[in-house]
């Protein structure tokens, strides 16, 4: 049986019979429903009767109304679930800017910033950037930042609300390139706006593994 037939039914069976959702589904499945659910409401009023984002029950009497450009902007979003939406710039990651985010965070440690010691002794023979600079740099290689190429133009405000995971699969060395690859992976409405979940890839130039893959979580407000 399909997944998406077998949630059928057991909404079915759920409507007759409710409880505590959470509490039955497997967080694999749960993934898996709240794409159904954001599949089957596009348009128009969204019933909040069964899972919210967060994996809580919502109350029956619950109810989302989108705002149009939202409920636009959902739509053309659920078509490209899982596809390549963005491909940004390359972006040097040069010793200065590595030595900049030492200063901030006050992590100086040798592999990042001395470059003669990292030649001698790190495997890598040079320094590489902090993991949490490449995170650090999402915004930018995801033109976020950019006042004139907005990547949601219709929504009054967007929110970075979080992350579900980051991983680091390998180091940025020093002067190395790197670019963001950037898939849609849910779309959930919510009060006065969307919750749009991103996979967010850092490609390093000229090497098959990525810096740095994270889960990024944004809100939009219409």
């Amino acid at each position: 049986m399909k997944v998406v037939d077998f949630l059928k039914q057991k909404s079915e069976i759920l409507a007759k019979h409710p409880f505590e959702l959470k509490d039955w589904l497997s967080p694999s499945i749960r993934d898996y429903w709240i794409e159904f659910l954001n599949k089957a409401h596009v348009t128009g009023w969204v019933k909040a009767e069964n899972i919210a984002s967060n994996g809580e029950s919502v109350p029956k009497t619950a109810a989302i109304e989108i705002h149009p450009e939202a409920a636009k902007l959902m739509e053309e979003l659920l078509a490209s679930l899982g596809e390549e939406i963005h491909v940004g710039s390359w972006l040097t990651v040069d010793q200065e800017r590595i030595n900049r985010f030492a200063d901030v965070t006050d992590d100086h440690q040798w592999i990042h910033t001395d470059p003669e010691r990292a030649e001698l002794e790190s495997p890598f023979k040079t320094t590489i950037a902090h993991g949490f600079l490449t995170l650090s740099l999402l915004s930018v290689l995801t033109d976020s930042v950019d006042p004139d190429n907005q990547k949601f133009p219709t929504a009054k405000m967007t929110v970075n609300y979080g992350l579900n995971q980051v991983r680091f699969p390998y180091p940025v060395k020093e002067g190395s390139r790197v670019r963001a690859r950037t898939k849609i992976q849910s779309v959930t409405p919510i009060k006065r706006g969307l919750e749009i979940v991103q996979e967010i890839s850092v490609e390093i130039e000229g090497c098959r593994r990525p810096g740095c893959v994270a889960e990024s979580v944004v809100r939009l407000y219409f």
